[in-house]
């Protein structure tokens, strides 16, 4: 159990968000804590959830589609419901304390397409315990939510292979 508990957010263009947060969940698992974490947006399959649930103190759900979501797009509806769902489990997990560490995997790109409020992420992180450590990536994060943090990092593309056509390899970037 951790004596204290603080506010991670993880945001920005480019890559490496997501690559922060599992190796933060790596790192507590090895240190013997438990890691709950919540991808929200996201269904589809992913080599490091392989590698993820060979860790036993560590529970992964995935709160998402399995297809992108897009400004738009007529299945926007199962994603805001998706979305609701996962807010609520989000929610339930942080208010009984369920892990020593929480993630909440691109749950500020959940907001940045309106499918929950600023206000609901804000709501999570006041009742954090404090002994909870909890871990919040995506793109889009607030000025509001970036103060309510107690660590925020922002990952800046500078360059980037997919601009010259590379597709996501398989054990690299998916």
């Amino acid at each position: 159990m951790l004596q204290q508990g603080y506010v991670q957010l993880y945001t920005g263009n480019g890559k490496g968000k997501t690559t922060a947060a599992l190796g933060l969940a790596l790192r507590a698992s090895g240190a013997g804590l438990s890691v709950l974490i919540l991808q929200f947006m996201k269904g589809m399959e992913y080599s490091e959830l392989i590698s993820l649930k060979l860790l036993h103190n560590v529970h992964l759900e995935q709160l998402g589609s399995n297809s992108f979501c897009r400004v738009g797009d007529e299945t926007i509806e199962t994603h805001r419901s998706l979305a609701r769902q996962g807010f609520q489990r989000a929610l339930d997990a942080v208010r009984r304390c369920s892990h020593d560490v929480i993630i909440l995997d691109e749950i500020l790109t959940a907001m940045s397409f309106a499918l929950i409020s600023e206000d609901e992420i804000m709501d999570i992180i006041k009742i954090k315990s404090p002994r909870t450590e909890l871990i919040l990536t995506g793109r889009g994060a607030t000025q509001r939510i970036i103060d309510a943090c107690d660590l925020a990092t922002e990952m800046k593309e500078i360059k980037h292979y997919y601009q010259k056509g590379v597709s996501a390899r398989k054990g690299i970037e998916s």
